[in-house]
């Protein structure tokens, strides 16, 4: 066969969504090339190279990414239209090559198919485990490994050399992912005795670092069993590792009734197993496969986000001394100088709310949201979209929307969200289509209650425990604010910060 052959066998997929789109309005986007289609449009960071797009195209964006079809949502008049009158429609999932490792994306919460087996799910994490009278309950575990982490900070900052700093987000993601093993397994799965939680800890990495790989596999479907860059393989071996252990502390709970009679306290877990279903139009029972996924989904939606929202509000703060000293004079005021911050002092700490909105608005964990897919065909804003085609809310382009936010929508000001300030009631829970970094509708984040509760006393502790300086190696007028994108959107250079223990804590 000759190359000009080969060459127009090639284009053929493309040739035919051409002529079978024509005659119906797709959104506007910028042309793409034969096969590849806008994948070179995208940059080395997609959420900044489509936020800049909408200038020339408006608030919905077409593209064609390999073989697949892909919607943007650029604006906050483009997200409540979609999330208020078309929820229905988008409901679905897109799964990359990855998630389907191991059946992952079957048991997911995040993933599953919109169906029976997702409401049961969903029901029991926002009815059973994420209800309020459940997270006090566990109040006093989170201030156990919130204090935990503040020694772990002190003890790091003895042995760093004077004026350099310490990688604050690492010791808030040992954090979360000890907290996550309490709340879910009532175990600590980090530390010096606990061989078996280290090797988890490892697997869950690994999990994060494949998971956010961008997958040629994902663009053009006919390379899936080649797999090009190894991403399956590499997914196999550390999901299966992370599902082998999960099956332990499965089996080690199913084995030991007589222990869990007597733990003061269910945990998630203990919710899961103790789930009885009628059998019909949901399982009678959890499935040990769906188990193992919903533990190692807890990690992965719980561990990165709280790491990496804490490292981008410390960055923006030690950028701005005035907020800083705002923070803390009102952690002072509120609190006192002799005790620790505790949940119940959430609600009375207005600018640290503001402080936390202000930083997801900026700096929205995944600012994609999870991709959705359009169940049928539909008619989205005057525009034809096509069944199956894949849709990128651009969170962090919509919390940048001029149209929505002032003329300084670049700039850290959480000032905007105090008092008689027009944002002064705009919050993250789904309701305000403006600020909606765990996204908005029907398959919303299900953790936003303890996620609220996780970012502030974090981060409120660590303001109200230390005094915080830059790394001397680094200015701060000219400190390097790009970010990375993998599971989220981190900072490119950590922040490396120098702890100052206040007297009086």
């Amino acid at each position: 066969m000759s190359l000009s052959s080969i060459f127009s066998l090639l284009l053929m997929p493309h040739l035919r969504k051409t002529t079978t789109s024509g005659h119906r309005r797709l959104p506007p986007g910028p042309p793409g090339w034969p096969i590849f289609g806008n994948m070179f449009d995208l940059g080395a960071m997609p959420h900044r190279s489509l936020a800049e797009m909408r200038h020339k195209y408006g608030d919905v964006l077409w593209l064609r990414l390999g073989a697949i079809n892909t919607m943007v949502i650029l604006s906050s008049k483009a997200a409540a239209e979609l999330f208020k009158n078309h929820d229905l429609s988008f409901a679905e999932r897109t799964v990359t090559e990855t998630s389907r490792v191991h059946g992952y994306h079957k048991g997911s919460l995040a993933l599953a198919s919109y169906g029976s087996y997702w409401r049961v799910m969903r029901r029991l994490v926002t009815v059973d485990m994420l209800v309020n009278k459940r997270i006090n309950e566990t109040a006093a575990v989170r201030r156990k490994f919130v204090d935990d982490m503040l020694v772990w900070i002190e003890e790091e900052a003895r042995k760093v050399k004077e004026g350099c700093g310490v990688h604050v987000a690492r010791f808030v993601f040992l954090m979360s992912f000890n907290l996550l093993g309490n709340l879910m397994l009532s175990k600590d799965l980090f530390g010096p005795d606990s061989e078996e939680g280290s090797e988890f800890f490892a697997a869950m990495t690994g999990l994060m670092e494949w998971g956010g790989h961008a997958n040629l596999a994902d663009l053009f479907p006919w390379l899936r069993r080649l797999d090009p860059q190894g991403l399956r393989r590499k997914m196999e071996r550390d999901l299966g590792k992370a599902m082998e252990i999960a099956s332990k502390f499965v089996k080690e709970r199913k084995n030991n009734n007589e222990q869990n009679k007597e733990r003061e306290r269910k945990d998630f877990l203990d919710v899961l197993l103790e789930f009885e279903g009628n059998g019909k139009d949901e399982p009678a029972k959890i499935s040990d496969h769906d188990l193992n996924i919903f533990i190692l989904e807890i990690f992965l939606a719980g561990s990165e986000t709280t790491s990496s929202t804490i490292e981008w509000a410390l960055t923006e703060l030690l950028r701005s001394p005035k907020a800083m000293h705002k923070a803390k004079t009102e952690l002072t005021q509120v609190i006192g100088p002799n005790r620790r911050l505790e949940e119940s002092d959430i609600e009375n700490l207005p600018y640290l709310n503001a402080v936390i909105k202000e930083t997801l608005r900026l700096h929205p964990p995944i600012p994609f949201l999870v991709p959705r897919r359009a169940t049928d065909d539909t008619k989205f804003m005057g525009y034809f979209i096509p069944k199956n085609t894949q849709v990128l809310v651009n969170a962090w382009a919509i919390g940048r929307d001029p149209d929505v936010w002032d003329e300084e929508q670049q700039c850290f000001k959480p000032e905007r969200f105090m008092g008689t300030s027009m944002k002064s009631g705009t919050d993250y829970k789904g309701q305000h289509f403006e600020l909606i970094p765990f996204g908005a509708g029907r398959r919303m984040c299900a953790g936003v209650p303890l996620a609220h509760r996780v970012l502030h006393l974090v981060l409120g502790s660590l303001l109200h425990h230390f005094d915080w300086e830059i790394d001397a190696s680094v200015d701060v007028e000219t400190m390097d604010m790009k970010d990375r994108l993998g599971i989220t959107v981190r900072k490119f250079e950590p922040l490396l910060a120098i702890p100052t223990k206040c007297m009086s804590t």
